[in-house]
């Protein structure tokens, strides 16, 4: 079996890990940083906005099993894709969104798929997303790792912020 990886960032990475961690063909879903420009940054550190970095997720899959396309079909429907400047009541340039890539070969499945949200007619307001190459990835503190399931309450008083009801009425 040949593992690859996607890393995406849309809003804290507490609300990314859920929707990927029990796909099929999905090995590991890990919340980190990325795309800024402090080594091994700590969560007090990235929360300030002085890194440059945004929280991500970065997931190991078999590409046999779920296709990096189907990948970012889930990431968009985790996402609101017209908003820059956070996601949700996450603001801020630390939980903008992003799909970092790492090849040719997932920048044209992101760019095409970003084309097709476009052109779907789903959304009024123009898909801002950004599709950038994939930086180094630092993986966040153990506490962050598989928050959902560790602090099951303080999870659903995140997501209840707005992404639920986002997702409800525009990802049927």
């Amino acid at each position: 079996m040949s593992l690859d990886t996607a890393i995406f960032a849309g809003g804290c990475f507490w609300c990314m890990v859920k929707p990927f961690d029990t796909y099929p063909g999905i090995k590991k879903v890990e919340s980190g940083y990325t795309g800024g420009h402090v080594a091994n940054p700590t969560y007090e550190q990235v929360k300030s906005g002085t890194t440059g970095h945004t929280e991500a997720v970065r997931i190991t899959f078999d590409p046999d099993v779920v296709s990096y396309d189907d990948l970012v079909t889930i990431y968009w429907h985790q996402t609101d894709p017209t908003d820059a400047m956070g996601q949700f009541q996450d603001r801020g340039d630390n939980y903008r969104p992003v799909i970092f890539v790492k090849n040719d070969e997932q920048r044209r499945i992101a760019e095409a798929s970003k084309k097709r949200l476009a052109e779907s007619g789903l959304f009024t307001d123009p898909i801002v997303t950004k599709i950038e190459n994939a930086q180094p990835f630092y993986l966040a503190e153990d506490y962050h790792q598989q928050f959902y399931q560790k602090h099951p309450d303080h999870f659903a008083a995140q997501e209840a912020g707005g992404r639920e009801q986002f997702k409800k009425k525009y990802w049927k």
